[in-house]
């Protein structure tokens, strides 16, 4: 087992709170007041007694840019660093091990997810959270689940009215909101209402939003894994249907932090469905029409991946400027010279190729490619059962056929029983 990495020796991040000063260890306490410059934002400096003579230096906007060169100008000096709360939840902490190569010194102040659990005596092991700090509110659409609790990390004061309005507009009305203000200070205060009657106005820009999930009746019910409904998507007709788009983020398979392509993205189905089963996953979506584009970003917002990466153009050409992929979806455009290459050139071994199409000229380059790298050719079809007359029966959709893959770790031909896994 590895030690763990030496912290930085000069600097030292120090978690505070709203109680200020006197909420500090005696440890923490002591860095303050031996520190040459501390360095933190205006609220936190704000806190600090006279007794710590050091020089005091305001994070600029925006911050991650200034670091390295804040850094810098005080090489040699006892460096403290202030944050809010824990350093490494949201904080300044991930950023300074990032820049420094390795951790700093860092001092630990109770979170305000820690606070604000222990007044709602909500499990901590059990509750969502979403930072709105510096993000989209459309964020917390993905965390919105019929009985869930999800602390929300507000960016300022207005952030509650912002969470109600979202919360409406998403089928979640019904929801329990309470704010909590200044947590741990002598001035800590909750408000309580429901989303679809807030009118609070906004006031103490310090808080956290708590809301219990409640979906409104008739709201469409969302899930937690793909094949979401087809009525979720605004769309031309140009969209994976549910079934087939279950089966397609099966074959997909995507994993935490990983970044799909998704080439020729129609509605944006498939990639904002990737995006939407862990946080860390990314997505491009590849578009020509712009049309399109602009409503594949609406899905995106609307269904809480709003980070979704739309590229109008037409592939392959757009495909080189983007970062390599661990994953590629084709929906589209199959037989467009030298597509099928540049996807799969972009893929490093051991990366997943799916492609989709419903058409005898496209089904014919899949099965080329398979004879060649193997994998697995399936045809999937879906029957929905329809009116006929006083009666019932099968009205079949067109069936698609489907090339999984995984790029070996040699150009060595794959027979079909190396199927992908």
């Amino acid at each position: 087992m590895k030690n763990p990495p030496t912290p930085h020796p000069d600097i030292t991040v120090v978690g505070i709170g709203a109680d200020g000063w006197d909420g500090l260890t005696r440890r923490a306490q002591a860095v303050l007041r031996g520190a040459g410059v501390v360095i933190g934002g205006a609220r936190q400096l704000a806190l600090l007694p006279g007794e710590c003579d050091g020089e005091r230096v305001a994070w600029p906007s925006p911050l991650r840019p200034a670091v390295p060169g804040l850094i810098d100008a005080h090489r040699g000096r006892r460096i403290a660093v202030l944050a809010s709360g824990d350093p490494m939840f949201y904080g300044i902490g991930r950023t300074l091990t990032e820049v420094l190569g390795a951790p700093p010194r860092i001092l630990p102040h109770p979170s305000s997810l820690a606070y604000a659990c222990a007044r709602l005596g909500w499990p901590v092991e059990e509750t969502e959270v979403v930072t709105l700090v510096g993000r989209p509110a459309a964020r917390l659409a993905a965390a919105l689940h019929d009985g869930r609790r999800v602390l929300v990390l507000s960016a300022d004061a207005r952030t509650p009215a912002e969470v109600a309005a979202l919360l409406c507009d998403r089928g979640f009305g019904p929801s329990r909101m309470r704010v909590l203000e200044q947590l741990g200070s002598e001035d800590e205060r909750c408000r309580d209402g429901v989303a679809d009657t807030w009118d609070e106005p906004a006031r103490d820009a310090l808080n956290v939003v708590a809301v219990d999930c409640r979906r409104a009746v008739g709201a469409l019910r969302l899930g937690a894994v793909p094949g979401l409904p087809d009525d979720a998507y605004e769309h031309d007709g140009q969209l994976t249907k549910r079934h087939v788009r279950a089966a397609t983020l099966g074959a997909l398979a995507p994993a935490p932090g990983e970044l799909l392509w998704d080439v020729g993205g129609g509605s944006g189905s498939i990639a904002v469905e990737w995006m939407r089963t862990h946080p860390s996953c990314r997505a491009i979506s590849v578009e020509r029409d712009p049309g399109r584009a602009v409503r594949i970003g609406r899905n995106a917002e609307r269904l809480g991946v709003p980070g979704l990466r739309v590229v109008g153009g037409a592939a392959p050409g757009v495909l080189a400027q983007l970062p390599a992929p661990d994953a590629v979806f084709i929906g589209g455009g199959l037989t467009v010279p030298g597509l099928l290459d540049a996807c799969w050139e972009a893929l490093a071994p051991g990366g997943r190729l799916v492609a989709n199409t419903v058409t005898l000229e496209s089904e014919a380059l899949l099965a080329q490619w398979y004879r060649r790298h193997g994998g697995e050719l399936v045809r999937l079809a879906v029957a929905h059962a329809v009116p006929v007359g006083t009666f019932t029966g099968w009205r079949q959709a067109m069936p698609v056929t489907q090339w999984a893959v995984v790029k070996a770790t040699t150009e060595t031909l794959n027979t079909p029983s190396g199927a992908a896994t």
